[in-house]
């Protein structure tokens, strides 16, 4: 890439991916979830994300490009580092805790390239376009912080309880404890 404005292009087109992507695997997290806290929040995020979305499309249209993604490998490992976590945690407030923080995982990414994409976009002189890239930006950033008060006050706490109970766990000191 040699210029700023194709580098945005090519940022934006990563980051189009990156949402589409969200938007097939929310669903599933969603299911999955055994906190209805957590699945409500993955909810919402779905219908998020969808506008996000738009805003998306609105960028490219101001750009006079087609709204395309460009295939993101960050956000596929990601995906599958969800599903794996879906599919291999045996208890389900551990697999809440992981599917948790894989989602948490997606925010940081899209916090980072939302950030950068609106920095750009000022650059270019692209008012309209960095203020919508802000304003996903704040809701990413929103969503981020309401899954860690989720952590914090739920999902981590049940899934350490789980742990406690769990018949022959290893101590910190690595020896079994008698189950309760």
């Amino acid at each position: 890439m040699e210029t700023l404005e194709k580098l945005f292009e090519e940022t934006l087109r990563d980051i189009y991916y990156a949402e589409k992507a969200i938007l097939k695997n929310l669903p599933k997290m969603a299911r999955k979830a055994t906190s209805s806290d957590l699945s409500s929040a993955f909810e919402e995020h779905i219908e998020q994300t969808e506008g996000q979305v738009e805003r998306l499309e609105q960028i490219f249209d101001m750009i006079g490009k087609a709204p395309r993604g460009k295939r993101c490998p960050a956000m596929d490992g990601l995906a599958e580092e969800a599903g794996e976590i879906m599919q291999e945690a045996k208890d389900d407030t551990v697999r809440d805790a992981g599917m948790l923080a894989a989602a948490q995982a997606v925010e940081h990414y899209e916090i980072s390239r939302y950030g950068t994409l609106a920095a750009w976009a000022d650059k270019l002189g692209m008012t309209e376009a960095a203020e919508l890239l802000r304003a996903t930006l704040q809701e990413e950033k929103d969503t981020d912080a309401k899954l860690s008060e989720l952590a914090l006050s739920e999902i981590n706490v049940e899934a350490e309880q789980a742990e406690a109970k769990s018949p022959g766990r290893k101590s910190r000191g690595g020896r079994k404890e008698a189950a309760e």
